[in-house]
């Protein structure tokens, strides 16, 4: 299947690494261009030089430092993109994980701080991106067409969206929270072309999920013993969600908005 993503432009936030790495790896290979976004400087860059290595010499791969709870950071980024790509097509929103503990245990301060980050950050990159694309020539081509070529933003939520999760009592509250905007940006970004869906990963292979897996023992063999609960009998591979964050970017998903998609291998029991 052509994607149509061919010089078409996206905005990665968490780029550098795991979800967000895997995702700007499957654009790039299917012909997009990405700009990486971080807080580290270091690790953009390298990411960036392992991204350029598989793709043409011609620019394809970009990145800007940002911290996502900056409210500065959504119009910076948008311009980067614009100044680097002359357009841009959607984005990737990874909005970062969330610390462990339960309600009882949990302090204000890192409520106060997820908020910021993990779900403030990602209304306000939404909010901001949503009506640029709507204003963009794809935007336009998509509110015009059956087709639909407007713009698509991505959230990369949890399966805490549909399922609460056991010491996770941060990303229970607030990741639901954030699929309500998705919903809610479907309906206020849908008749201008613009698509917004969300991605609920759980155990895809990162370099984060074996450092989860290592707290609670040798990261092999938690691995083995989780795989137990999953109807597929295994972690995802990263290539896998970003294959499908690729797809959910592209014109090719032009008839999806207000989804959530599981990549799971099965795990989420909840209809």
């Amino acid at each position: 299947m052509d994607l149509q993503l061919q010089d078409r432009a996206y905005l990665v936030t968490g780029g550098s690494r795991g979800l967000g790495f895997a995702a700007a790896e499957a654009l790039v290979a299917e012909g997009g261009r990405v700009l990486l976004s971080g807080p580290h400087e270091a690790s953009l860059d390298a990411a960036a030089a392992r991204l350029e290595r598989g793709a043409p010499a011609d620019g394809r791969v970009a990145w800007a430092v940002a911290d996502n709870a900056d409210p500065a950071t959504p119009d910076r980024l948008i311009a980067a993109a614009e100044a680097r790509f002359d357009r841009l097509d959607g984005a990737l929103v990874s909005v970062g994980g969330t610390p462990q503990g339960t309600v009882a245990t949990t302090p204000d301060e890192a409520w106060r701080t997820a908020f910021e980050s993990v779900f403030l950050g990602a209304v306000r990159l939404a909010r901001v991106l949503g009506p640029r694309l709507a204003g963009s020539e794809a935007g336009r081509a998509g509110a015009a067409s059956i087709a639909g070529t407007g713009g698509s933003v991505i959230f990369v939520l949890a399966s805490s969206v549909r399922v609460p999760l056991a010491e996770l009592a941060v990303s229970n509250g607030l990741f639901p929270g954030l699929a309500g905007v998705v919903k809610m940006l479907a309906d206020e970004l849908g008749p201008s072309g613009t698509r917004i869906n969300a991605i609920l990963p759980v155990r895809i292979a990162t370099e984060r999920v074996r450092e989860v897996d290592a707290l609670s023992g040798n990261p092999d063999e938690v691995r083995a013993r989780r795989s137990e609960d999953i109807p597929l009998r295994r972690y995802g591979e990263p290539e896998e969600f970003g294959r499908v964050a690729a797809f959910l970017l592209s014109p090719a998903a032009s008839y999806i908005t207000g989804a959530m998609i599981p990549v799971d291998g099965g795990s989420i029991r909840a209809i």
